[in-house]
Order: C-alpha cells, then structure tokens, then sequence
C-alpha cells in the first residue's frame, strides 16, 4: 500500500471515530449487525462451504491449462468452440471484474476477436465457482442456479451482438497463439474424478438441513452427510498420494492459500459494511427498511432497471456481492432486481469500464455495457415474475 493511502486510511480513520456518534441507539444497532452478520457467516458458511470452495478453485488454476482456455479466443477460432469456452471460462479463471482486464486487454490485442473477447471479459468475473457457490448457499439454490445459466447465456449473447454490431471493424489479425503449459503425468479421467470428489465434498459438507418433519430422500441424505463426506475425504486423500507429485501438491495448497489470503479479509470487510448499514434479514440496520423497498422493492421496469445501473457502476471485490444482497433481501428488495444486480454488478463496475474504453475505445465500451444493463433489466424482469 502507497504511503498516501496510509495516509488517507489514517485520516478517514480519525474523522470517523471523532464526528460518528457511536453512541446513538441506531448506530450501536448498526454495530452490533454488522457483527452478528460476521458472525452467521463464520459458523454457518466458512468451514462447511467457503474454505471446500477455496481448496476446488485452487486446484482449478493449479490443475487446468488457462493457456489451453485461451487460445481458442482467435478470430479464426471456430464460433462454436471459441462462444463455448469464452462462457465458462470465469469458472477456470475466478477472478473479478478489476483482474480479468489485463487477460482481456492481452487476448485483445494479440488478436482476439471482439466476441470471444467481450464473452470472455463478461464471464471471468461473472461465474466464477467461489460465486456461484456461495451464492447457492447464502441466497438459495434458485438464485444461484438463475445467475449460473444467466451468466452463461449473458456471455454467449454480448459476444454475438458485439461482433454482428462492429462485425465491419473486426480485422483479421490471424490466429490467436498462446503456449500449452506443460504436460500433466494425469489422464483427463483423473483429473475428471478428482474435480469430481471435491465439488461432491462441497455438496455434502454444505447439505442444509430440511425443514421440520420432512420424510424423504432429503432428510435420509442429511443424517449420513458427514458419513459420505469423511469418506470422499479418504478418496481425496488417495487421490493426492497416487496420482500428484509432492511440487503439484505443494502448488495446490499455495494456490488455495492465495486465494483465501485475497478474498478472506474483502470478503469480512464486505459483510460489515453490509451488516452495518442493511443488517441481516428481519433485523434493520443504519438504512431504513422502506428506502429499500421504495428503490428496488418488487418487480417494476424501474427497480430492475435501477438493480442493473447500480450494480454496473459499483465496484465489487470477489464475493462481497453476497453479503450485500443478503442485506438488501432482507430489507425488502425482490427477487428480480436482486438477479439483475447480480448479473451486472460483479462482472462491471465505473473503474473497469474506464479501463476497458482505453482497450477497445468509447463506442465499443458503451455498447458491450449497455448490452449487460438491458440484459439484466430483463432478466430480472422475467427471474422475478415466476419466483413471484
């Protein structure tokens, strides 16, 4: 960190603890949200959900060529393949709306056609796996499994009007070439059913518990959860005895570390803030309830509209969408805006629209942001009418 940003920390810091008046009831209310919201995020979220997420993520960027994802980004590349691995490829790369700029500006300007690339730059930040998944668990399985075919549907759309729209400024620059990373002494069968038994890992360890008096499968599969889940473990663990070297083992472990040492401290800073000023659902917080409800409350044009607009200027750090949403939710937003915000926000924001108008220009910037907000609004238009 610069010493000037110490320097306004510090500042910001002081005049916060002298002007704010802590002792006012709302603001210990605010407070105290904030770390009952820390709270339900560490005991019910952290080891069963984040930390198996941290460790597949880790073994994503460790274990999967990015190389091989990229070099079907050519302008030459057949439309197929290229829309196909540009729409999950946010899942291989897991990164946000801020980093994925300078793997867009690369393939970009080595020759990258603007759809593969512009898919490619709306589906990094968008459905990564750390996402998704905590989306499920935090905000329901529908939210989360609306913004995963969202996301890939979004990808694949903004790449195809993007380049039908500048398809007469698009020049042949030949084919895209980036190196193959090293050979892997693995079959892709492996690879396969180790991804496999951790994702399975995840499913198992997060299984919420069913409601009261529920008979069935569901409540079957939850009294032996933690039977299935420390078996998966054993199989994990010969996985990683018989078929990864001790180096690939060491890499996976330092990849995950790395993820969790970026995400972790943004991720708790994300849920205090959103605690403090929208609290947890049924408990307000410093904004009140009806501001919300008035803004983005319901199903109308204008609360998605607004949802989309106010997601693609704001900046979200990997994750720290959720905790917001999870405030915003419970302080009366729908269902349908809250997909647009999460369809537009994490994968735009007002510094990542300046970077990338320095890439592809003005007119091309506008567009591709204007092609997200629309999408988005109408997303969360359709989302919101059937899960009322």
């Amino acid at each position: 960190m610069k010493e000037r940003y110490k320097l306004l920390l510090i500042i910001v810091v002081f005049i916060a603890s002298y002007y704010i008046p802590w002792d006012h009831v709302t603001m210990r209310k605010s407070g105290l949200e904030a770390f009952m919201m820390l709270q339900e995020y560490a005991r019910e979220h952290v080891l069963t959900c984040l930390i198996p997420a941290f460790f597949i993520a880790g073994a994503i960027s460790v274990f999967v060529s990015q190389a091989a994802v990229l070099k079907y980004f050519g302008s030459q590349a057949k439309k197929v393949l290229s829309y196909s691995v540009a729409s999950i490829s946010g899942t291989i790369l897991a990164v946000c709306s801020c980093t994925v700029l300078p793997l867009f500006a690369g393939i970009y300007t080595r020759g990258a056609g603007i759809g593969p690339a512009t898919a490619f730059l709306y589906s990094g930040p968008a459905i990564n796996v750390l996402a998704i998944t905590m989306t499920a668990r935090i905000l329901g399985w529908q939210l989360g499994l609306a913004r995963a075919i969202g996301a890939i549907l979004f990808a694949v759309i903004t790449g195809l009007l993007m380049a039908f729209i500048f398809r007469k400024d698009e020049k042949d620059q030949g084919e895209l070439y980036i190196p193959e990373g090293e050979e892997k002494g693995r079959t892709l069968t492996q690879d396969a059913l180790y991804m496999l038994t951790m994702v399975l890992i995840l499913i198992f360890a997060a299984f919420a518990r069913p409601e009261e008096g529920t008979v069935g499968l569901w409540s079957r599969i939850f009294a032996v959860k933690w039977y299935i889940t420390v078996s998966l473990l054993a199989v994990l663990a010969l996985m990683l005895k018989w078929w990864f070297t001790k180096d690939e083992r060491v890499m996976w472990v330092e990849s995950t570390w790395d993820f969790m040492k970026k995400i972790v401290p943004l991720l708790a800073a994300g849920v205090l803030v959103a605690g403090f000023f929208l609290g947890r659902p049924g408990h307000s917080a410093l904004i009140p309830e009806q501001y919300i409800q008035q803004l983005v409350g319901g199903n109308s044009l204008w609360a998605n509209l607004f949802a989309s607009v106010a997601g693609a200027l704001m900046y979200f750090a990997t994750l720290t969408e959720i905790p917001i949403l999870q405030g915003l939710l419970g302080s009366g937003m729908g269902k349908g805006p809250a997909l647009a915000l999460l369809l537009a926000g994490p994968a735009l924001s007002l510094p990542n629209m300046l970077v990338i108008g320095s890439v592809m220009g003005f007119k091309k910037t506008a567009t591709f942001c204007g092609i997200i907000v629309v999408m988005s609004t109408i997303a969360g238009l359709i989302y919101g009418t059937f899960a009322g």
